[in-house]
């Protein structure tokens, strides 16, 4: 009997320690969440995805991720406390990337669309964008309504290519900016929808080859993407934005990526309610139902 009694006693014992190891994963857990409370894959730090070849929005250089979208999302970030790694990657692939955790944020001149919220969620807008017409140099091509029958390219998965698929112009798709420059150049497209920003600056770089011949105000603003089921990383990076619009910061990156350019009528980037950020410029011409930037 007395072995039964040792059993007996040893079972008691290990019983009474379960409600203890509970309790430890319990406040470990909790411990865990106070040091990471936006669910980042590596506490402290914001993983983004960007792209490599699109100046002056968001480009590699000197071996450094730069742009008017990255240099403003590092300073949100900062507010936040927070670290920032960026990588290349697709636009197409982007979003769901960001769905899907392998990045915390997606910055790449997002445009905010209903069809894209169904994917991710996204923070206030912090700027405006137009999209443009980029051709070779001499061609009769100076507006967008003589597209059709022509041959077009874009980039996959952008509101260029929602645009050109909507109308018909069956356009050639590619995967990155720099493919889209070099269809122009070596004549194998016609045209390119372009962010205008980003086809101004293409175009400015190309030693003549290839010219913007129009362009037209977006009517969706550009967002930073985030997973939807992280709304306090969301609530953070909006916060912060409107402390980088109030401070001053969002004002010197538009001076120094754009020089010269107006703020439309009745933009104002963030909540709308910080002070300091953006002031409304002139009026600009009526935009079509597609928008300028990714």
């Amino acid at each position: 009997m007395r072995p039964r009694r040792v059993l007996v006693a040893a079972l008691a014992a290990l019983a009474s320690l379960v409600p203890l190891t509970a309790c430890s994963s319990s406040a470990s857990s909790d411990a865990k969440s106070a040091d990471n409370p936006y669910q980042l894959t590596e506490p402290g730090t914001l993983h983004v995805g960007t792209l490599s070849d699109a100046p002056p929005n968001v480009y590699l250089k000197d071996g450094k991720f730069t742009g008017f979208d990255n240099d403003l999302f590092a300073a949100v970030a900062a507010k936040a406390g927070l670290k920032v790694q960026f990588a290349s990657t697709d636009f197409s692939a982007l979003l769901s990337q960001v769905a899907n955790h392998k990045f915390d944020v997606g910055s790449s001149s997002i445009t905010v669309t209903e069809a894209r919220k169904k994917t991710v969620a996204f923070t206030n807008g912090y700027d405006f964008g137009y999209f443009g017409l980029d051709v070779p140099a001499g061609s009769s091509v100076t507006s967008f309504d003589q597209l059709t029958g022509k041959r077009v390219v874009v980039v996959q998965g952008t509101v260029q290519d929602d645009y050109a698929t909507k109308r018909n112009l069956n356009p050639v798709r590619v995967p990155d900016y720099n493919s889209a420059l070099n269809q122009l150049k070596t004549g194998t497209a016609e045209a390119w929808i372009s962010p205008a920003e980003i086809g101004e600056k293409s175009a400015n770089d190309s030693g003549g080859k290839v010219l913007l011949v129009q362009k037209q105000l977006s009517p969706s603003p550009t967002a930073f993407a985030v997973a939807p089921d992280r709304p306090q990383l969301l609530a953070a990076l909006n916060k912060g934005l409107d402390e980088v619009i109030a401070d001053g910061t969002w004002n010197r990156l538009q001076d120094q990526y754009y020089p010269g350019r107006a703020v439309p009528d009745g933009f104002h980037p963030g909540s709308g309610t910080a002070s300091g950020g953006a002031t409304a410029g002139q009026s600009t011409p009526a935009a079509p139902t597609a928008s300028a930037t990714p």
